[in-house]
């Protein structure tokens, strides 16, 4: 990797490790081993809220440590430490040892090497001064409550890390990579009379803040998440009851990645846990249903030039045209069922073993136009936003929360409604899916997925589509 000489300057140079003693360790530590590395991180991250006018938070944090995993079969030795020193990392090895002992595992191959690279590797945390940083949230707090005499409240927040890593295989292998990533968000809360209802919307990516300084992308921001909150100001009660729904296209595909996207992560159907397990080659969806798993988008949230097991990331296509083709790997899971590692191995940081994960998970788009698909519709709802939801992998139920969703009424979208809830199941929905739009488009880059307590950026998409009979819980009497 063209990152592996400004990793070291971080791991070796910076802490006076001698990378030989090092390699020395881990393969002291995996001798016998079926697979295992060397995590290293280093990570800087900042963040600053603003909150009606004021400051209300400020934090700078930097993160260092390793992992050291040994893998036997199915079973996993992991320890990990704060301290990047050699005694830290031989008591390490001791404890992950255990795990393997008296095993004849033969190591597994390492992954093939890359000289790609996604992003940036310049600090987004050094290229703007702070007070800088506190000026724009300013900026945005007084444009805000300019654009409408209804705004009551204004909040908006800057975020960014720099990450880097270095992760060390048996037999000297070595993989570097440098991760930025910043995000923007803003919420507003209009008021007419007693009523307040709320909107937010953001944006991020792996680039750097000097992005969100240009006037026409932090406006976009505050525009949207205005005109939610003005929307909601109208909304009435969700009705309830089976119904056609469309989705909006962007980030609805968050419904997608949940309700469907964990399901087709090895390790649930290695173990047969997810509503998928055993259905590879058969029809999960309607015709023309293609959903992707791809980390090799430029600068998108979700993307990495390299997993965190030193894998390549890639575009791996998970059902096509309805039919089950794929699932996302990792190298444990992918060697266990007898499948290629697709660049999905992820972990939060240093303290956690890589599980497999999603990156960017979205739908291709279809042939028809959104008009087109919401004329189609006599009596439905259409969800343009959603908030949280909860998904059972094992059975594939889902509910989720619509922050933006309009009734459709004889072909035309009506009102706003409040309070409505979509409920199906993950495997069920895709063979409901009757129209696919032309307009994928992915979400503005503010997704963060959580899975076994560890949280990972991602990104999500979609077309609009609609969904035959859906059940969706309302609030109306």
């Amino acid at each position: 990797m063209s990152d592996l000489s400004k990793t070291d300057g971080l791991f070796f140079e910076r802490t006076e490790l001698d990378p030989t003693a090092v390699e020395k360790i881990v393969d002291g530590a995996l001798k016998g081993a079926d697979d295992g590395e060397l995590f290293l991180e280093y990570c800087q991250s900042e963040a600053v809220t603003l909150d009606d006018g004021r400051i209300r938070s400020a934090s700078f944090d930097t993160a260092q440590g390793f992992g050291l995993r040994a893998i036997a079969g199915e079973t996993i030795g992991y320890a990990h430490a704060s301290d990047l020193g050699q005694d830290a990392m031989e008591r390490a090895a001791d404890t992950v040892r255990a795990v393997h002992a008296g095993h004849g595992g033969t190591m597994a191959a390492a992954p093939a090497g890359t000289n790609r690279s996604l992003y940036t590797d310049e600090n987004p945390l050094g290229g703007s001064a702070f007070a800088d940083k506190v000026k724009l949230l300013g900026d945005i707090d007084a444009y805000a409550r300019g654009k409408d005499i209804r705004v009551r409240q204004v909040s908006a927040s800057l975020a960014g890390e720099w990450q880097a890593v270095q992760i060390i295989r048996s037999g000297g292998d070595r993989v570097g990579d440098i991760r930025p990533l910043v995000r923007l968000s803003v919420s507003v809360v209009v008021g007419d009379g007693d009523r307040m209802e709320s909107g937010s919307y953001g944006a991020g990516g792996r680039f750097g803040f000097q992005a969100f300084f240009d006037p026409e992308i932090w406006q976009e921001q505050v525009d949207e998440a205005l005109r939610q909150a003005l929307v909601n100001l109208e909304s009435v009660p969700a009705p309830a009851g089976e119904m056609d729904v469309v989705l909006g296209p962007g980030w609805p595909g968050i419904l997608l990645h949940e309700a469907i996207g964990h399901g087709l992560e090895g390790d649930f159907n290695r173990k047969k846990t997810s509503a998928f397990a055993g259905l590879m080659g058969e029809r999960v969806a309607a015709p023309g249903v293609t959903v992707i798993d791809d980390g090799t988008l430029a600068d998108r949230r979700g993307s990495l030039s390299v997993d965190d097991e030193g894998t390549p990331t890639s575009s791996t296509t998970l059902i096509e045209d309805g039919i089950l083709v794929g699932y996302m790997q990792d190298r444990q899971n992918a060697r266990l069922m007898g499948a290629k590692p697709t660049g999905n191995g992820r972990r939060q940081s240093f303290g956690h073993a890589p599980m497999p994960r999603m990156t960017n998970t979205y739908m291709l788009a279809g042939t028809h136009d959104p008009e087109e698909i919401l004329r189609s519709v006599q009596k439905g709802l259409y969800a343009v936003n959603f908030g949280g939801g909860q998904v059972d992998i094992t059975s594939g139920k889902f509910v989720f929360s619509c922050t933006e969703a309009y009734l459709i009424e004889n072909g035309r979208i009506g009102a706003p409604v409040k309070g409505a809830t979509l409920i199906g199941n993950g495997p069920d929905v895709l063979t409901r899916v009757s129209m696919i739009g032309s307009d994928m488009a992915l979400d503005p880059g503010i997704g963060t997925c959580g899975k076994d307590g560890q949280g990972v950026p991602v990104g999500v998409g979609q077309p609009t589509i609609r969904v035959d009979g859906l059940t969706v819980g309302g609030t109306a009497a």
